[in-house]
């Protein structure tokens, strides 16, 4: 090869890695416009549907607004975290029923949990779903950091200990170590799916239960919540 060709083929190389460049830089853009529009979509529908006020101050109004979509579009987390059926939507708002009544989700039960989903075993604990409105700190769950959310939706455990692992120290309302559920994780809450949710994600949920009313539970115990 000469060094006329050789000049020829290398000018030809590097236009064609030039071209190939430039067509991944432009899908690589394009994704990322598309994803961009995508959230704004979310963030808009986020607003129109969620079913109480909201409390904006200091908050990321983006990310309360896709968490809103994310816990009301597509999770229905009202669905177990409210007190159960009878209370989770408001008196006419159950789609549920005849007539075809347009949804109103009862504001006073919203995310307050509460729900028993009774025991998975006889003679162990019930699972009753938790409060996840913010206390007076502002903070949701009965004020979680988000260090620590991260952590329960990443590795399902259970912080609050209320259907713990039998052991030389706790002997009556525990799992006995013969059946397989583990009591330090959290039973029929659906942390195996969430922990695959990007970062961003749970930010913006915890952003937006952050943002909804305090719901304060029962006097006492993990259900109940200082508002003020």
């Amino acid at each position: 090869m000469n060094t006329t060709t050789l000049r020829k083929s290398l000018s030809t190389a590097s236009i064609t890695t030039a071209i190939a460049l430039m067509a991944g830089f432009g899908l690589t853009h394009q994704a990322l416009a598309e994803d961009s529009d995508n959230d704004n979509a979310q963030v808009k529908r986020g607003f129109e549907i969620a079913p109480v006020p909201l409390n904006l101050a200091g908050k990321n109004r983006e990310l309360v607004g896709l968490g809103s979509y994310l816990v009301n579009g597509v999770e229905g987390c009202n669905d177990c975290h409210s007190a159960g059926p009878q209370s989770t939507y408001a008196p006419g708002g159950n789609p549920y029923f005849k007539g075809n009544p347009p949804t109103v989700i009862n504001q006073a039960t919203y995310l307050g949990g509460g729900r028993n989903f009774g025991s998975l075993l006889p003679g162990t604990p019930e699972i009753v779903s938790r409060n996840l409105t913010p206390d007076r700190t502002g903070r949701p769950a009965g004020g979680l950091t988000f260090a620590q959310f991260v952590h329960i939706l990443r590795t399902g455990e259970d912080r609050d200990h209320l259907h713990p692992n039998c052991s030389a120290t706790v002997t009556s309302n525990c799992f006995p170590a013969f059946q397989p559920f583990n009591g330090d994780l959290m039973q029929i809450m659906p942390w195996p799916v969430y922990q695959n949710m990007r970062d961003r994600d749970l930010r913006a949920i915890y952003e937006y239960l952050s943002a909804v009313p305090c719901i304060e539970g029962p006097p006492s115990g993990a259900l109940h919540n200082d508002c003020t």
